[in-house]
């Protein structure tokens, strides 16, 4: 699974990806894969009051990756494939996308499981 970002023709880069560039207006159509990138932590969170189903404390930051020149940064959980281990991170620290087959546990929640609903996605791990 790739962790993907899109570009505009211009070369905006932004992540999520959106039909048309926040920045110019130009149609997204080009994808870039992030997955083998690091990135920088710019702020994090530790949420100790974590939904149901979601890991406590749960540690979240925003990271910002260098693409061509481009800044484009992300939301995501702090941690690595196994839950149970888990980093203290400062703000600059380098960090690399991981795949995680359930960011949560499937099932656990205020709302009905959706057959379709997919729990896997991207952590950030610092750099070793």
């Amino acid at each position: 699974m790739a962790f993907e970002a899109y570009r505009c023709r211009n070369g905006h880069v932004t992540y999520p990806g959106h039909t048309l560039c926040p920045e110019c207006g130009a149609k997204q159509d080009e994808t870039v894969d992030l997955t083998d990138e690091t990135a920088e932590i710019v702020t994090w969170t530790e949420s100790t009051a974590t939904p149901p189903g979601v890991r406590e404390p749960n540690t979240l930051a925003i990271v910002e990756f260098d693409v061509d020149g481009e800044s484009v940064r992300a939301l995501g959980q702090i941690g690595s494939t196994d839950d149970d281990e888990s980093f203290d991170v400062e703000t600059g620290d380098e960090v690399e996308p991981v795949y995680v087959e359930e960011l949560r546990e499937p099932g656990v929640g205020l709302k009905p499981v959706d057959a379709d609903q997919e729990w896997d996605g991207y952590r950030f791990q610092p750099v070793q």
